[in-house]
């Protein structure tokens, strides 16, 4: 071979012929193993290998499986116990006989786990068994969808030493056992076997199963792309989300420690989600639910109001800051307010909002409206993400933890800073479920920028956004003021005095003058570049965003260096004064990268209109800021869900109002912005032509 993007999936180590075969008390059927029986269990994970593997690859995962969760792995003919049996020669085949096994078997949920090969073979088993009963969840590993074209080579036309070459390159089996001329002979010979069958396997594009599909990638897999794995959306009517593991493409078995977690989490957070209320007697079943109106918020205040009863925060959101500075320290609401200079670029963030008009379209059956977008193969539920704010416990003791579980509670993404007071690690476990980015300030010391990253990816983060408009920080005289910094007090710097790599650069006996004094050598670097952009889109195969861009040709710059989009931002005008406003840039930037390119905006976003009118600006999604803060200085994590509780019920109203069903109706023609009308005139609709729905013409960017 010679593309380590085409070796074909390696078994592991234990797969040797000599390997002894599962104890007698582990084996149930020819198909199906089971490690370590747990008789308890409240559900079963069934784990199909590899291309060449067999049912003993997952035998580290079950044991650090809980109690609660029983593996089954299954065997494939033609090797160890089963080797004299002919091999499989079609996928379906090996579906049959896997969903024969599990028939006898659904008095538990079940969850099925393919790797590689492996993933087409729960598809299609899965396929199976929800013509009898239900399939809880199917996660799939390393593999692209079952309609896509693997682009995998005939294996019966590349010679022996080319087929190991390539598993050398590819990883996944000790190189003593490739040195083997037993061993590798018989690797070769099921990893070939293996291959006719999929390389015959064919599905038509939209086959879909019901369950719920987990898409696991490692960050540092040859065989796989985030852009490749994402088409697996399409083959399921239950929901996909992706987490990232860190490795290759063995990643999934040869670090159960990272693995194992990730799969109890979701199997545990599907055993524990509620059924569905039965349908009432007099309705059919088929019959859909009625949606909740768009301003049930509204309504439940209200109704509360009749029994003398009013929120404990303001709901104009533009109030909070005045709130909350009474209730902050004067040193914390300085840090968290305060701008560069002064303030013009603060202040033109909020007036670029006031000078942009809405125009609104009536009678368009409004009644419900989609708040959904797409960003790099993911769904979001709404078009807002929490934006990186550092050292949030200067304004509540639990700081960003508190944030993540508002976060997840409101179905709100969150973008994680840097310099957060609490680990990377730490607000992934409080966030669950929901997607989450991870913001870098490029160290430095690469070392501990590649630790950062690296952590980030173990950690399900599923998009790193650099900064790079804050490699010098700004003349801020509200801190300096009063002579404050959170981080050279120690706070906002969890995420390097937990680092590996970082503490290794300090001394033996390094004090907290010492800890924070290395932090403030290496936590920025002024002397970055676009090469250094290029450098961590080398380390990582996640979603790559630059933020802080304003100029057009920065974003043309961010994209030809490796950048998947980009985020126009002013740093909240915190750190050059008299600057432009992002909105005021928006357009241009978008512009400049053309309409598939992600674009998100922060800056001056306050109200569920702005976010409208950022994306009929261009932006396809924003990054919300100091309001939801200001709502953690108030009421902790209450604060913060009744923020975005109120800011998603806006949006939602907004597009209602304006006549827009979903986002996809959102464009130019929604505005009349007062200070440029004869730059941006109204945009001539398609309801202007006969037979016309009314939406705004150049509305879909997604």
């Amino acid at each position: 071979m010679t593309n380590t993007t085409t070796a074909p999936p390696a078994p592991q180590a234990a797969q040797a012929p000599q390997s002894p075969p599962v104890a007698a008390a582990g084996r149930t059927t020819g198909w199906i193993r089971i490690p370590h029986p747990r008789p308890d269990a409240a559900a079963r994970l069934v784990c199909f290998p590899h291309a060449g593997g067999a049912a003993n690859a997952f035998t580290a995962l079950s044991a650090g499986l809980p109690e609660d969760i029983e593996l089954l792995a299954v065997q494939y003919p033609g090797r160890q116990d089963r080797r004299a049996e002919p091999c499989a020669e079609d996928i379906r085949e090996l579906a049959a006989g896997v969903a024969g096994a599990l028939a006898s078997r659904s008095d538990l949920p079940l969850f099925l786990l393919g790797h590689s090969m492996g993933a087409l073979v729960a598809f299609e088993t899965a396929r199976l068994l929800e013509e009898h009963g239900a399939v809880a969840r199917l996660f799939v590993s390393a593999a692209r969808p079952p309609a896509q074209d693997w682009e995998e080579p005939d294996l019966s036309l590349v010679g022996d030493e080319e087929l190991v070459a390539g598993l050398r390159r590819l990883g996944g089996i000790p190189e003593p056992l490739l040195r083997d001329p037993e061993i590798a002979a018989e690797v070769l010979r099921l990893l070939r076997a293996d291959h006719r069958a999929l390389l015959r396997h064919h599905c038509v594009e939209g086959t879909a199963v019901a369950a719920p599909v987990t898409v696991l990638l490692a960050a540092a897999d040859p065989k796989n792309s985030l852009e490749q794995m994402a088409g697996w959306a399409r083959h399921t009517t239950g929901g996909q989300d992706l987490v990232t593991l860190s490795g290759g493409h063995f990643s999934l078995v040869e670090r159960p420690g990272e693995s194992g977690p990730i799969l109890t989490h979701h199997v545990r957070a599907d055993l524990t989600r509620p059924e569905p209320a039965p349908a009432p007697a007099s309705v059919p079943a088929a019959a859909p639910a009625p949606e909740e109106p768009l301003a049930d918020l509204v309504r439940g205040i209200l109704l509360d109001g009749l029994e003398g009863r009013t929120p404990k925060l303001s709901t104009d959101l533009t109030t909070l800051e005045a709130a909350a500075r009474e209730v902050m320290s004067p040193d914390a609401y300085a840090y968290v307010a305060g701008t560069a200079g002064s303030g013009a670029t603060g202040r033109a963030g909020r007036e670029a909002f006031d000078r942009v008009r809405l125009v609104p379209r009536m009678l368009r059956g409004t009644r419900r409206t989609d708040t959904s977008v797409t960003l790099f193969g993911q769904r979001l539920p709404v078009p807002v993400l929490l934006a990186p704010l550092a050292a949030q416990q200067v304004a509540h003791p639990e700081g960003e933890t508190a944030t993540a579980r508002a976060a997840a509670a409101a179905g709100v993404p969150l973008v994680l800073s840097t310099f957060a007071s609490r680990t990377l690690e730490e607000v992934a476990g409080e966030a669950g479920d929901q997607p989450r980015w991870f913001q870098l300030y490029l160290p430095s010391d690469r070392a501990v920028g590649e630790s950062l990253v690296r952590r980030a990816e173990a950690s399900g983060y599923s998009a790193i956004v650099v900064t790079v408009d804050a490699t010098h920080l700004g003349f801020r005289p509200a801190e300096l003021d009063r002579g404050y910094s959170p981080f050279l007090r120690g706070t906002g710097i969890a995420n390097f005095t937990s680092d590996p790599a970082f503490r290794a650069g300090l001394p033996a006996a390094a004090d907290a003058t010492a800890t924070v004094l290395r932090w403030a050598r290496i936590s920025t670097d002024p002397t970055l570049t676009w090469a250094d952009l290029a450098w961590l889109r080398r380390l990582t195969r996640l979603p790559l965003l630059v933020k802080g861009i304003l100029h057009p040709d920065d974003a043309r710059l961010a994209l030809e260096h490796g950048a998947d989009g980009v985020v126009v931002s002013t740093h909240g005008g915190r750190q050059l004064d008299g600057g432009v406003s992002a909105l005021d840039a928006l357009p241009g930037v978008r512009a400049a990268v053309g309409p598939d390119v992600p674009v998100l905006m922060d800056s001056g976003i306050r109200t569920g209109s702005d976010v409208v009118k950022a994306l009929a600006l261009g932006a396809d999604a924003v990054l919300y800021g100091r309001p939801y803060v200001y709502g953690l200085a108030l009421d902790g994590r209450r604060g913060v869900e009744h923020v975005l509780r109120c800011l998603l019920t806006d949006l939602g109203l907004a597009l209602a109002l304006t006549g827009c069903a979903s986002l996809a109706d959102v464009g130019p023609g929604l505005l009349l912005p007062r200070a440029h009308a004869g730059t941006y005139p109204l945009a001539r609709t398609t309801s202007d032509a006969p037979g016309s729905s009314g939406t705004p013409e150049n509305g879909d960017r997604r």
